[in-house]
């Protein structure tokens, strides 16, 4: 497997920035992609969080398997944090994630009120990796275009204080990598969901991952998205099913283009639900 690695100095300086402004927040909201947990938790950022309140979202729950999601919740769920699953985009469930702000801010939230504060404002800072979808959580939370958002990773460069209407202040920052991956499949299933720039892998190396990651736990979503025969993907070997995938999509030998053709439908759930990590 090619190595992938994507680091910018826009990360670190972001990086150094969190770190900063950290003794200022109250309650940390990291938010992870509901169909790789594993592969987008930021280790800088647990480093980083230590002992603070803490709170995890596993987001675009709609795009990920319901039961893998289900088993994600149980086993992410820890005594200085709690864990809700989200679909930002549709604005589902954000009551319980305010909930959850609340009730990971209720010792801050308590000493405040000791001190005469009347609706103590709670400050959060939203941290994650590229592409997890933070931009349109923040914009959900606030109520308006506050955060740039996009289909890309990098869009968001620098970090803002941004306000709600439900005394909660966040501080939007920008998606984070870190300097090397440990597991080089964490490489491949960041850059198959688009947290790491197209540009930086090749694309057939990638799509060959989630094929081979689809046919194990995925089978009959990637028999119907394939359009080959029975006996095309059973006996076929998988750079060769990839090849006939391609043709059957109408771009003859244009390998590259279809596996990137190939990762942005899975990206958009259009092969189903699929979660690439497992507990």
């Amino acid at each position: 497997m090619a190595v992938i690695q994507w680091y910018p100095g826009h990360m670190n300086k972001a990086r150094n920035q969190i770190e900063d402004k950290l003794s200022l927040i109250d309650v940390v909201i990291e938010v992870l992609d509901a169909r790789i947990p594993l592969a987008s938790r930021n280790p800088l950022i647990q480093k980083l969080v230590g002992q603070k309140p803490h709170l995890i979202i596993l987001n675009k729950a709609d795009l990920a398997d319901p039961v893998v999601t289900r088993q994600w919740q149980e086993a992410l769920a820890g005594e200085n944090h709690l864990v809700v699953s989200l679909d930002s985009l549709h604005h589902t469930n954000m009551n319980g994630l305010l909930n959850s702000i609340k009730r990971s801010a209720s010792v801050r939230i308590k000493k405040l009120k000791a001190k005469g504060a009347v609706n103590p404002t709670i400050r959060t800072a939203i941290v994650g990796v590229p592409n997890c979808g933070k931009s349109t959580l923040i914009n959900r939370l606030v109520g308006h275009h506050a955060a740039e958002v996009g289909n890309k990773p990098g869009v968001t460069k620098g970090q803002k204080w941004l306000k709600t209407q439900t005394n909660i202040q966040i501080l939007d920052t920008p998606g984070i990598l870190w300097p090397k991956f440990t597991d080089e499949t964490v490489g491949y299933k960041l850059a198959a969901l688009g947290a790491i720039k197209d540009s930086i892998f090749h694309s057939d190396d990638v799509a060959l991952y989630v094929l081979v990651a689809l046919k194990r736990d995925y089978r009959a979503n990637l028999r119907q998205f394939a359009r080959v025969s029975a006996a095309e993907f059973e006996q076929l070997s998988n750079p060769d099913l990839l090849l006939a995938m391609t043709k059957k999509y109408g771009m003859q030998d244009d390998y590259d283009r279809f596996s990137l053709y190939f990762l942005q439908r899975l990206r958009k759930g259009k092969l189903g639900r699929i979660s690439l990590d497992r507990p």
